[in-house]
């Protein structure tokens, strides 16, 4: 393509001669998210890593956001798209504060705007390069607990278990077999452990992932999100596989 770039605007970027240039990949990438509910609410939890492809180039950014008072973001993918989507609704949550008409935007109404967000985005061929989880409890449908999916074409479903990445494929089987048919009564210690052992496999299996995580929770109460940690592993198994090592 002919000519200096001169702006950027959203994830284009606009020559000297007037023709745009897309965003065609990802380039700084974040992999799996992983939720699922328990009986006072949602779940989440990510890893910190950040790749530049292969080099785990950043370790300490939070996939994790909150969302006003009772919704968690969660995502995987480009980490610049990220922040964008970020802004769009830092914006949106400031407009609804001052407007000041006693409403709030609940966890399904932020749903549905992301996914419009990821749906124009797909249609104008220039995606945001991202895959989210959305969960929180909603006080003014009776405390109802949500937990949705929105990926870069604008697709969405909503379910009681929930991964992105790598995590997808791995980590999906065990959040199935030992949260989904429990998790109407599956206590926060028993989703903090679950997520904990999924994250651990991740780490052993997913080239992109890391062990420093961070984990949030989203309650009638309001939304935690804690301080990054580091997952503690053991490689001994790792001695029995052929290939490994020198």
């Amino acid at each position: 393509m002919s000519g200096s770039l001169l702006l950027s605007k959203e994830n284009s970027t606009v020559t000297e001669d007037g023709t745009f240039k897309h965003t065609t990949s990802p380039i700084v990438t974040g992999t799996s998210v992983l939720a699922l509910k328990y009986k006072d609410g949602v779940m989440m939890t990510s890893d910190c890593l950040a790749s530049y492809g292969s080099l785990a180039r950043f370790r300490s950014v939070n996939r994790l956001q909150s969302v006003g008072s009772h919704t968690i973001l969660g995502a995987s993918g480009d980490i610049s798209d990220f922040q964008y989507v970020q802004n769009q609704l830092e914006g949106l949550m400031l407009n609804e504060h001052v407007t000041d008409d006693g409403l709030k935007l609940g966890t399904s109404s932020i749903y549905k705007y992301l996914s419009n967000i990821m749906y124009g985005r797909r249609s104008k061929v220039n995606p945001l390069w991202n895959k989210y989880i959305v969960a929180g409890v909603e006080p003014d449908k009776n405390n109802n607990i949500f937990l949705g999916y929105v990926d870069l074409f604008g697709t969405t479903y909503q379910s009681t278990v929930i991964a992105t990445g790598f995590g997808a494929h791995i980590a999906m089987p065990i959040m199935r077999k030992y949260a989904e048919p429990r998790a109407n009564e599956l206590t926060e210690e028993e989703a903090s452990k679950i997520l904990d052992d999924c994250m651990r496999v991740l780490y052993y299996r997913d080239a992109r992932s890391f062990n420093k995580l961070q984990k949030a929770k989203v309650t009638a109460a309001g939304v935690e999100i804690s301080e990054p940690y580091s997952l503690s592993t053991n490689w001994d198994f790792a001695e029995s596989i052929i290939g490994y090592g020198a």
